[in-house]
């Protein structure tokens, strides 16, 4: 039996990741009762956010999983290969996910700032219908964007992420 024909519960946890901080991780610690959590980096972001290159942002995620202490995670960064120069909705991303893990029960998991702009999701209802919707807000309230502007601003990020993001982001990492 391939890994696409196996019955898993998967959780699919989308965010910019510019750059993933201990609010993230306080959210995917608690998401341990899943086969699998995937951490999707926005490739182009629904509302227009700026952010980081995406490959930088991957990247982080790759070692925010290495030092999360969760063996569940897993970086998913094929919204790459979704779009072209626009966004990608969930309801395109959850799709192809299901089509990758036929038999799976997908959950997508909304942090505390999507949760009210679900209804403003392309198909909202449509993805209630069809998959498990978790709002899972963080339990520690550490904003990606409080870490950037603490970069610019050239104080210490260490009590904001994880310490080999600490020692290796930069402000120029933001700078547009």
């Amino acid at each position: 039996m391939s890994k696409t024909e196996l019955r898993q519960n998967i959780a699919i946890f989308g965010s910019a990741f510019n750059p993933p901080s201990l609010g993230h991780l306080s959210v995917v610690q608690r998401l341990s009762h899943f086969d699998q959590v995937l951490l999707v980096p926005s490739y182009a972001h629904a509302w227009g956010k700026q952010m980081a290159d995406f490959s930088k942002r991957c990247e982080w995620v790759s070692d925010f999983i290495q030092e999360s202490s969760c063996e569940n995670l897993v970086l998913y960064r094929e919204e790459e290969t979704l779009c072209a120069e626009e966004s990608v909705t969930t309801w395109a991303l959850l799709n192809h996910i299901q089509k990758q893990y036929p038999s799976s029960d997908l959950t997508f998991v909304l942090g505390p700032d999507n949760l009210l702009n679900f209804s403003k999701f392309h198909k909202s209802a449509e993805i209630l219908q069809r998959w498990n919707v978790l709002a899972c807000p963080e339990t520690l309230p550490v904003r990606s964007t409080t870490i950037r502007e603490r970069l610019l601003a050239g104080e210490s990020i260490d009590d904001l992420t994880t310490p080999a993001l600490a020692n290796k982001l930069t402000s120029e990492d933001f700078s547009h």
